[in-house]
């Protein structure tokens, strides 16, 4: 049974659309991340469900109340956005109990559950510490905390890691996840990067203009992107047209499109049985962590990514044959 439910969204600026019928449908204890670039309403979204926007035309329901016209500190809803916002005055203790003080929760009470959420977050070696005392990560944990200890029936997302650095997103990501599952909490988390998406998420909702372009789980995005602004948006796709990939393989593809993707870690240079086969005269060879981009020169220009390997090298300048399985040939709306 749907927990959360968005029906009919609009969101109108004078005659500037924003956000155009979008309808979302979200269980109870998913995770779900609204991805796509700037300027895409991701964010409006966030805002309309927590009541700190109105919607144009709508409605949103939690657990089957219509929230149409409730005041946002009514709705049970909690936010964390980019900036921690914390009371530099106050110790994190302090900031994490501020939201049951406003609710007058009994002090033994609020004793026990901010012990409680502060080592759920690891940080109860800090609850005496002050923001400025803090590294980044650990103010943005004291936020999260600050979020979770009012027990929101949802909790939404507004890019909190992306001020972080790449180790501190990295682990902080794996600790949002854990903590989520733990509690069983419904999040929304807004983000235009890719790999956070796809490392928490378990829908995903990818938005382009207002709209959303396509939902699915991460393996669903990512294998089987259904049109061109997904495959460009989701990894490194390798989009072609009809016309360049038939000329490439030499052969006549039988789906009806124009337009056909191929992941670069789907071609090879062993050929199986079965497989298509495309060439081209490697340009460009680029090394990321445990992975190899290689550039080609064919029809279109192409990449083919191979995990490093020792002794593994192409000559640039050479003409290559690629090699990829049939189904790994992606028709796109």
């Amino acid at each position: 049974m749907s927990y959360l439910v968005i029906e009919g969204l609009h969101k109108k600026y004078g005659q500037s659309a924003v956000l155009t019928n979008i309808t979302m449908e979200i269980k109870k204890g998913e995770f779900i991340t609204l991805l796509g670039p700037s300027g895409c309403g991701k964010s409006t979204i966030l805002r309309i469900v927590a009541g700190l926007t109105d919607a144009t035309k709508g409605k949103i329901s939690i657990e089957g109340k219509d929230l149409t016209g409730v005041q946002p500190k009514d709705r049970q809803v909690g936010m964390v956005f980019q900036s921690y916002a914390l009371f530099p005055n106050m110790t994190v203790q302090e900031n994490v109990a501020f939201g049951l003080r406003m609710q007058k929760v009994a002090a033994a009470e609020m004793d026990k559950r901010v012990q409680e959420i502060l080592a759920l977050v690891h940080l109860s070696e800090k609850a005496h510490a002050y923001p400025k005392e803090l590294s980044g990560g650990q103010q943005q944990r004291v936020a999260l905390a600050r979020a979770l200890i009012v027990r929101p029936k949802v909790l939404l997302l507004d890019e909190p890691l992306s001020a972080l650095d790449a180790q501190i997103r990295k682990k902080l990501q794996a600790d949002l996840r854990t903590i989520q599952r733990k509690l069983n909490m419904t999040m929304i988390l807004v983000t235009h990067d890719q790999e956070e998406a796809m490392a928490v998420s378990d829908r995903i909702f990818v938005m382009n203009h207002g709209n959303i372009a396509q939902n699915g789980t991460p393996t669903e995005i990512y294998t089987r992107p259904t049109n061109e602004f997904i495959a460009s948006f989701i990894g490194h796709y390798n989009i072609f047209t009809r016309k360049s990939l038939e000329k490439m393989l030499g052969k006549t593809l039988a789906e009806q499109s124009t337009k056909f993707a191929i992941r670069p870690e789907a071609l090879h240079l062993e050929k199986r049985e079965g497989d298509l086969c495309l060439s081209g005269i490697a340009k460009q060879s680029l090394m990321s962590g445990n992975i190899i981009r290689t550039t080609f020169d064919g029809e279109t220009t192409f990449t083919m990514e191979q995990l490093h390997q020792q002794g593994y090298s192409l000559e640039m300048g050479k003409s290559y044959t690629c090699y990829v399985a049939k189904e790994d040939v992606i028709a796109l709306l």
